[in-house]
């Protein structure tokens, strides 16, 4: 079942079966070069719907898999449909979203090397999002820059590097939307990182189905949710856990929870 996932489900750039576009106006999309990475990465950018007529900063949400986001056409197995839902609650948010780079999608994604999987080059990827990719954001539009107001979302292996990314920068990245994240595939170098952190003040949006596909979904993330609560009082309410009854690890869970999980965070 993992194999399968990992070396299917994302490969939505290859998708010639997809339908029309289904983006909103509010989408548009760049190019920039990812030199940690070697390469471009296509980014995709959802501008609130009273953008360009206000004078007002916005939060940021930084998002992986930006194909499977805002539009049907480039999504695999179905889209997120983030701009539509932030569009019907009048979101004060920018969502920026990053492709992934198809074959090259677990590596980016995963901190730690697989014995069987390889990969394990997040932290080329990461130094691409903080020190490339949101410099260009914030030069670009009118951005709220403080942790306080910049969140890391994805699901699967976006849900581990999300996480990740909140340890391993936690002056940038004030909040995380965790979905279905893919602890399995780091779970001893993870486990080792946290013992090695002393203070986590990141507020974090766990979310994952109980019928995943996964025997050990819902065990590792309640473990890391265990772990975030001994290094900070529960009472702060910086952290939640939402277990979908028969959800499964698909966009469908994700889609129908991401309103949730903006809501809570912002």
């Amino acid at each position: 079942m993992k194999t399968i996932y990992l070396l299917l489900v994302y490969l939505s750039f290859w998708n010639g079966f997809a339908q029309q576009n289904t983006a909103s106006k509010q989408v548009s999309t760049f190019v920039l070069e990812a030199p940690q990475l070697k390469t471009t990465k296509k980014i995709w950018v959802y501008l609130p719907k009273d953008y360009s007529a206000s004078a007002k900063k916005y939060p940021v949400i930084y998002m992986h898999d930006a194909q499977n986001l805002f539009d049907a056409k480039t999504s695999y197995v179905g889209e997120w449909n983030v701009d539509e839902t932030l569009d019907s609650i009048n979101a004060q948010v920018i969502v920026i979203g990053i492709e992934h780079g198809g074959e090259k999608r677990m590596e980016e994604l995963t901190p730690y090397p697989h014995p069987k999987y390889a990969g394990g080059k997040a932290d080329a990827y990461l130094d691409f999002i903080v020190n490339t990719l949101k410099p260009k954001v914030d030069a670009t539009y009118r951005t709220k820059t403080k942790a306080k107001n910049t969140a890391i979302m994805g699901s699967s292996l976006g849900g581990l590097v999300s996480f990740y990314a909140a340890l391993k920068y936690p002056e940038v990245f004030g909040k995380v939307g965790c979905f279905s994240p893919s602890f399995w595939f780091n779970r001893k170098e993870m486990n080792d990182l946290m013992a090695k952190t002393d203070h986590f003040k990141t507020k974090v949006y766990f979310l994952c189905g109980d019928n995943e596909g996964d025997s050990d979904m819902v065990t590792d993330l309640e473990n890391v949710e265990k772990w975030v609560n001994t290094k900070r009082c529960e009472c702060k309410k910086l952290n939640k856990k939402v277990i979908v009854k028969d959800g499964q690890h698909n966009e469908k869970l994700w889609r129908e929870n991401f309103k949730k999980a903006y809501l809570w965070l912002f």
